[in-house]
């Protein structure tokens, strides 16, 4: 059964991501002080009482704006509202109640779903008591006082949502894979995840930067289950000059270290740029398991042998990245869309592949059959075995005589040869060398 889901709404600037930021206990969401700063709806998990449960940080509902991410903001927010079990509508109470937040409070009855009225910013209880009394008008119920700047109320309001949960079994462990969709921005990466899930899930705008934060959305189909993370375009840093900016990249490259497989999208019509080779490397460094997708397939002007010209291209500029399969795609029109999915699948378990030690040892002793271990000065490289010790990626520590001696040259031999006979696509493979002597803890 799927954790509860809690999401929380409100007017913008209320404090909603500040309030959900105390309870997941990380800095997840972006917090400034400014309108509008959470667009797009964030998710993370919480535990409370020993329950787990996933809370929605969504941007401020503004019902009358005529504005276009104001609009797109409030259809997030309906979004995130249809697929919560609970709701917590977040109101300021230094300010009372507003006509927007009846008009949030009309929308909210509509969706009949358990609401927990909450009022933040009471920073002084004795002084706020008469002023909750003004929120029972709202018609939803005993309003919950609590300052998520200075942590006070916070428990009572996990209490009132506990209370809410839908009843269910115990959660059944997933086989889930997480995909981090990276790239610089305006490559189409919110619209793939859209046109994955059929909804728009993401905001997509022709306004540079609309994705700001990382955003996690469920799937599920024939060929598994999946976490799509869409990342906030990560920029030159010459060109990050806003705070929120800034969070965005930092945010971006933990959503690659979370991930299980990286998506990286290139546009077909720049091809690859330096940017794309620094966010390429990212996901390499990382370990992660890594497929290239071309978007915007259906723009490039192509001749019979476009594809394989391109794929050469492409291998040329992202040299360290030859073992990653590379997909040509529209975003737009759903070209090839669905193909990604063997190919998340395939290259997800390449990189979580374990080998026994003795079929290892067999490929290593064939590979060193074939090509001899260098000598230097008239000293030979003696390799001993070789054992894994990690997957994601898969990493092998390798025993010699010498470190001095195994030179990266041969190192790539094994590692291509390892590669050859277990079909390691998609992932990088490390290999670390210790000379027999070694204590395993160094």
């Amino acid at each position: 059964m799927r954790k509860p889901t809690v999401a929380i709404v409100g007017r913008p600037n209320v404090g909603k991501s500040t309030f959900f930021n105390y309870i997941v206990g990380k800095r997840i969401s972006i917090v400034q002080d400014e309108p509008g700063v959470t667009r797009d709806r964030i998710y993370a998990d919480a535990t409370w009482k020993g329950k787990t449960f996933t809370l929605i940080d969504t941007g401020g509902i503004e019902p009358e704006s005529e504005d276009i991410i104001i609009s797109q903001m409030r259809e997030q927010a309906n979004i995130a509202i249809n697929i919560a079990d609970v709701i917590i509508f977040l109101t300021d109470i230094k300010q009372g109640v507003t006509a927007a937040d009846k008009e949030i409070s009309l929308m909210l009855k509509k969706s009949k779903k358990p609401i927990v009225l909450v009022c933040n910013k009471a920073d002084n209880f004795g002084r706020t008591t008469d002023d909750i009394y003004e929120f029972y008008n709202l018609g939803i119920g005993d309003p919950y006082p609590v300052s998520s700047v200075n942590a006070i109320g916070i428990g009572d309001v996990l209490d009132a949502i506990y209370d809410d949960f839908p009843e269910s079994n115990e959660e059944e462990e997933n086989s889930v894979i997480k995909v981090a969709v990276i790239g610089k921005p305006n490559v189409g990466k919110s619209s793939l995840i859209n046109k994955i899930l059929g909804e728009n899930r993401v905001i997509v705008s022709d306004i540079a930067g609309t994705t700001r934060d990382a955003i996690d959305s469920e799937f599920e189909n024939e060929s598994g289950k999946y976490v799509f993370i869409d990342t906030a375009g990560i920029r030159r840093k010459s060109k990050v000059e806003e705070k929120i900016e800034r969070y965005s990249v930092m945010r971006s490259v933990l959503a690659v270290e979370r991930a299980d497989v990286c998506l990286l999208m290139i546009d077909a019509n720049e091809g690859v740029t330096e940017q794309d080779k620094k966010i390429a490397g990212e996901a390499h460094e990382a370990g992660k398991a890594t497929i290239i997708v071309i978007n915007k397939w259906d723009e490039y002007e192509k001749d019979q042998d476009s594809t394989e010209k391109y794929k050469k291209q492409v291998y040329n500029e992202l040299a360290y990245l030859s073992y990653a399969p590379i997909i040509f795609i529209s975003a737009k029109t759903g070209q090839r869309v669905n193909k990604l999915f063997e190919m998340i699948n395939i290259v997800a378990n390449q990189n979580a592949m374990r080998v026994s030690t003795s079929v290892l040892n067999q490929v290593l002793n064939e590979a060193i059959a074939i090509v001899q271990p260098p000598t230097d000065k008239g000293k030979r490289l003696k390799i001993y075995y070789m054992t894994q010790a990690s997957t994601k990626p898969p990493t092998f520590v390798v025993f010699v005589n010498d470190k001095k001696l195994f030179h990266f040259s041969y190192e790539r031999y094994l590692i291509n040869q390892i590669r050859k006979e277990f079909t390691l696509t998609g992932t990088p493979v490390r290999m670390i060398v210790r000379e027999r002597n070694q204590k395993d803890d160094k």
